[in-house]
Order: structure tokens, then C-alpha cells, then sequence
């Protein structure tokens, strides 16, 4: 009977020492709030919008004839010349107006020779401009109402990260192209000085569309919403230095806003610069230990004191009673 008594017990034991290990390893998750605030800043505010493109020439065309079954003369240019403007580039036998150069550019191939007929519309050549340069962004439809031809433009190239190119929006697709639900423009920059740069070049273009100086402004999300009434929370810290004196006061003060960023909005009334506000909590989580090894070792003293030391051999005596209390 004595046996069976302490194989229940040694049940009991090795179930309370598993559960307490359990409980130790157990992390706990608790939710803190980090109080935010923000500086009304008084500055040069600006309003951009980004798309990303390629580099392209403005001026990339096939030279086609004009002349129907003419034999040409003799063509004056090879692929690769520079040629302007005007520049004659085929003649023909019989005195025709000689074909020439639509524009200033260099000339990439030549599909006819000297002698051949050529028809009415067909390509004789093509001519590429690469020193006048382009980049055409795709714009969101949500944002393409806000842009201007003529609106300032930075461009950054990823060939040249250190570098940053200026531009200007010199057209702006009449139909967008849709693709998974969302619509997007073509908007074309010209490139004000495209040193170095190469047809078929990755940009990222930030075109401006607002700006303003000596604007107030704060993060967006330090600005609230009531009854169609915006406002923000205005802190001011305690003069009083004693101990108990309270960290500060707050109040909440009526706003109209301005133009807006991503990140920032405009304060026109409600606000002075160098005040303080208070932005939403931010809510993270912190995991703490339930103090794994004095757990462990709490549990293991509490059941050295039942156990009387280990468990007893089969058939054991007086030293089992010792350890239950007696029977």
C-alpha cells in the first residue's frame, strides 16, 4: 500500500515541478504607451509627388521618303554622323528634292544605297537625338490633376546617385493606362542639362507642385478631427519646480489647415511656431521573463521537502512516512 501511496505522490511531484517550468519559460506580452509629442515648425514647406521612368530621346524617328520611284543619286551621311537641322542627306538622279534632316540628331542607320528606287513612305533612315533628353513617369490618377506643364522637377538617376538633374513638365498623357484596378498617366519631363546621361536610364522623378514659405507646420497625425472642426492638443510645461507640481497642462486649440505632405500639414490659424503638441500614443509591446531560474528554484526546494530527497526504493519504510506526514 506504502508503494502505491508514493508512486501517487511522485504523479504529483513531477506534474507541479513540469507546470512551474511551464510557467517560467512563458513570456508575457504587455502593452505600454509611449507618449509623443512634436514642435510647431516654421519653415520653407513643399508639396511633391514621385514617379519612376526611363531616360528617352526627344527625338527618335524614321526619316521616310517623300519621292515615288525615284533612283536615288547618292546618299550623303552614314549611321553614326551628327547632322542638323536641314542638312541634305539623299539625292536623287533626276533633280527631286533631296531628302534631309528633320532635326538636329545622329544619324543610327541607313537602309538605302546609292542607285536604288526608292517608294513613296518608305524608311531611308532613322535619326536619334541624344543630347536632348527626356523622361517620361507614370502618375497615379489620384495626383495627376495636380500637375502642370512647366512645373519645376528633380530627377535622381541610378546610375548616378550623387548626382541630382533638374527638368521641367513639358506634357501630360490625355488617357491614362489601367493595370489591377488603378490608373496612371504618362507625364513627360524634358532634362534642363542630361550630361552623361544614356538613353534607357532608370529616374525617379519629384515633381513640385505646392510650395510655400515660412509655413507653420506639424505632423499630419498630430492634426484631429471633430465635428468637421480640426484641432490640436497644445502642451505647456509647469513653472512650478516643487516636487509635486504636475508635469504640464494641455489644451486643445482650433485649427485650419493648409497644403500637406505625406508627412507634414500646414497650420494658417490656431498656432504660433515653437509650441508643443501632442501626437497619438504609439502602442508597443514589451516581453518579460516570470524570473525563469528563482522559479525553478522555488519549485524544486518546495518538493525536496516532500520527496525527503528522491524517490524511496520499492518496498521503502520509515523514511517514506517521514516525507507524507505520517500514517
Amino acid at each position: 500500500m506504502k508503494k502505491w501511496i508514493w508512486i501517487f505522490i511522485s504523479v504529483l511531484v513531477i506534474g507541479f515541478v513540469g507546470f512551474q517550468y511551464y510557467k517560467s519559460k512563458t513570456v508575457s506580452t504587455e502593452a505600454t504607451a509611449q507618449t509623443r509629442t512634436a514642435v510647431v515648425q516654421q519653415g520653407k514647406l513643399e508639396v511633391k509627388i514621385s514617379g519612376s521612368g526611363t531616360v528617352e530621346p526627344v527625338t527618335s524617328e524614321d526619316i521616310k521618303s517623300t519621292i515615288d520611284n525615284d533612283e536615288i543619286d547618292e546618299v550623303l551621311v552614314s549611321a553614326g554622323d551628327t547632322v542638323s537641322e536641314g542638312d541634305e542627306l539623299i539625292t536623287f538622279t533626276d533633280d527631286s528634292d533631296p531628302i534631309t534632316a528633320p532635326a538636329d540628331g545622329k544619324i543610327t542607320t541607313i537602309s538605302v544605297t546609292d542607285g536604288e528606287r526608292v517608294t513613296n513612305g518608305q524608311v531611308v533612315a532613322h535619326l536619334t537625338d541624344y543630347k536632348n533628353l527626356q523622361t517620361v513617369v507614370q502618375v497615379d490618377e489620384l495626383d495627376i490633376t495636380k500637375i502642370k506643364k512647366k512645373q519645376t522637377v528633380s530627377i535622381s538617376v541610378s546610375a548616378y546617385p550623387d548626382t541630382t538633374f533638374t527638368g521641367k513638365v513639358s506634357a501630360i498623357a490625355a488617357e491614362g493606362t489601367s493595370e489591377n484596378g488603378t490608373s496612371t498617366f504618362a507625364v513627360t519631363i524634358h532634362i534642363d542639362q542630361p550630361k552623361n546621361l544614356k538613353v534607357g536610364m532608370s529616374t525617379e522623378a519629384s515633381i513640385l507642385t505646392q510650395s510655400k514659405e515660412n509655413a507653420l507646420y506639424v505632423p499630419v497625425d498630430g492634426v484631429y478631427t471633430s465635428n468637421n472642426e480640426k484641432y490640436v492638443i497644445v502642451t505647456a510645461a509647469a513653472t512650478d519646480t516643487s516636487s509635486d507640481a504636475s508635469a504640464g497642462t494641455s489644451q486643445r486649440k482650433t485649427v485650419k489647415t493648409g497644403i500637406a505632405t505625406d508627412d507634414y500639414v500646414e497650420l494658417t490659424e490656431g498656432v504660433t511656431a515653437g509650441e508643443t503638441i501632442q501626437l497619438p500614443e504609439l502602442t508597443t509591446s514589451s516581453s518579460t521573463s516570470n524570473q525563469q531560474g528563482g522559479m525553478m528554484r522555488g519549485s524544486m526546494g518546495g518538493m525536496g521537502a516532500m520527496t525527503g530527497g528522491g524517490m524511496p526504493p520499492s518496498g521503502g519504510g520509515q523514511g517514506t512516512m517521514a516525507g507524507t506526514g505520517g500514517n
